[in-house]
């Protein structure tokens, strides 16, 4: 006794077939397959078969798209990539994505020519609930073969990402707005402390200050920009840097990294420390001098350098100010820190262990 292709014996009733088609596999096995380019299914090739089975089998959104018409079978969870849009099965892709084809079209020729296309989260602008409306999608069209290796037709496997994408947008839109807000907190911030401590505070000591709250500001300036995730260890080093460095006499060198906001914040107020005090004390205050700042991964450490040369003579500083106790933190709790006030100028190390900057 012969078993057809959903796996009941010749003769035996179909359960399926006795009531109204509820799901995509029972409305494949009920469609009239005489009316489009494919033919009777009893008719299609092997892989055909194969592949719809499978494709229905599956919970995530599929279509196989079959032949030089591009006819599409497709299964439950691709009901909602279609939304409201007129019953796709047995038509032709193109028809049922016209308003994107200028854009997918190219990409559905590249997969019957035997190159699969992945894309994360790309953009279309589809007609699916009445107006239209823009939605992102992360999709794969890949070849399907024949025994004989050639390409009959493809696999869109799909998901949307619109929810996530708008989200991000949001967020992104909220950051923008926190760090309008934040800048104009620090902006009060020192305005305050500037009516406050007028006459009571030495201008050196005012101007010490508006430096370290910029750079603050720069620091959260950049993690907004990486939603508070993470930030670019370069970036930071280039924001902490070049309000010093009018003549590019610092020279920096290392691998970017990403390290975590509150590593992002104390790096920042450390260089910021380090160039302030060059430029009244070190290197930088003389147009021959230089800084070589360099950092490198070793032994599971952050190992960061500050080494001036051709400044004027240095010596340890006889009090110890609040610039001095916060650059001897280095950029963690268990930091190592040396610093050595050589002939040719400042010699600053700290070693921090590599997981700690992940905070």
């Amino acid at each position: 006794m012969e078993i057809d292709d959903e796996g009941f014996r010749s003769g035996e009733e179909h359960p399926r077939r006795t009531a109204a088609p509820d799901n995509m596999r029972e409305r494949v096995d009920a469609f009239d397959w005489t009316t489009t380019p494919l033919g009777p299914r009893a008719n299609w090739p092997s892989e055909l078969k194969i592949a719809v089975r499978q494709m229905l089998d599956s919970s995530f959104p599929k279509a196989v798209v079959w032949g030089k018409n591009l006819t599409t079978i497709h299964n439950d969870a691709f009901l909602s990539i279609l939304g409201a849009k007129p019953d796709a099965l047995g038509r032709s892709f193109a028809d049922i994505w016209s308003e994107v084809w200028e854009t997918i079209g190219p990409m559905v020729e590249r997969a019957y020519a035997g190159i699969p296309t992945y894309i994360e989260d790309f953009p279309l602008t589809i007609e699916r609930s009445g107006p239209e409306e823009r939605a992102w999608f992360t999709f794969c069209y890949s070849p399907l073969r024949m025994a004989d290796g050639s390409v009959t037709g493809m696999l869109d496997t799909v998901v949307e990402t619109t929810g996530k994408m708008r989200a991000q947008a949001e967020l992104a839109l909220v950051n923008a707005e926190l760090g309008h807000r934040l800048k104009n907190t620090l902006t009060l911030v020192q305005a305050i402390a500037g009516q406050t401590l007028r006459g009571a505070a030495e201008p050196e000591a005012m101007e010490a200050f508006s430096s370290r709250l910029a750079a603050l500001a720069q620091a959260h300036d950049i993690l907004l920009r990486q939603n508070w995730s993470a930030a670019s260890f370069y970036q930071i080093v280039v924001a902490s840097i070049e309000p010093h460095d009018a003549l590019g006499q610092v020279a920096f060198d290392g691998p970017d990294l990403h390290i975590g906001s509150r590593a992002a914040v104390t790096l920042s107020l450390m260089l910021n420390e380090l160039a302030t005090n060059a430029i009244k004390y070190g290197a930088l205050s003389r147009p021959t001098g230089k800084v070589a700042l360099f950092w490198k991964i070793d032994a599971g450490e952050l190992h960061l350098c500050w080494h001036e040369t051709g400044g004027p003579k240095v010596s340890e500083p006889i009090r110890v100010g609040f610039g001095s106790r916060l650059i001897d933190m280095g950029l963690g709790g268990t930091s190592t820190v040396e610093r050595r006030y050589e002939a040719e100028g400042l010699k600053f190390d700290v070693r921090v262990p590599w997981e700690e900057l992940a905070n």
